[in-house]
């Protein structure tokens, strides 16, 4: 067992593993907090689509 760790610990891909690890995690919260900001504003462009798209199916869709 003494064995493995020194060698995991003059190795340098765990070092690897750990900051590439560290990388994904920062991304994944900046890509959470961008669509948590834009949330209501995707809602209200999703709302307008589905209008817009009820309304053309019903006869009455208007251009623009």
């Amino acid at each position: 067992m003494l064995k493995l760790v020194r060698k995991f610990k003059g190795s340098k891909s765990g070092v690897t593993a750990i900051e590439y690890g560290l990388i994904a995690g920062f991304i994944s919260v900046v890509i959470i907090g961008a669509l948590t900001a834009s949330s209501s504003s995707m809602e209200s462009i999703f709302t307008k689509i589905q209008n817009a798209l009820h309304d053309a199916a019903a006869g009455g869709g208007t251009t623009g």
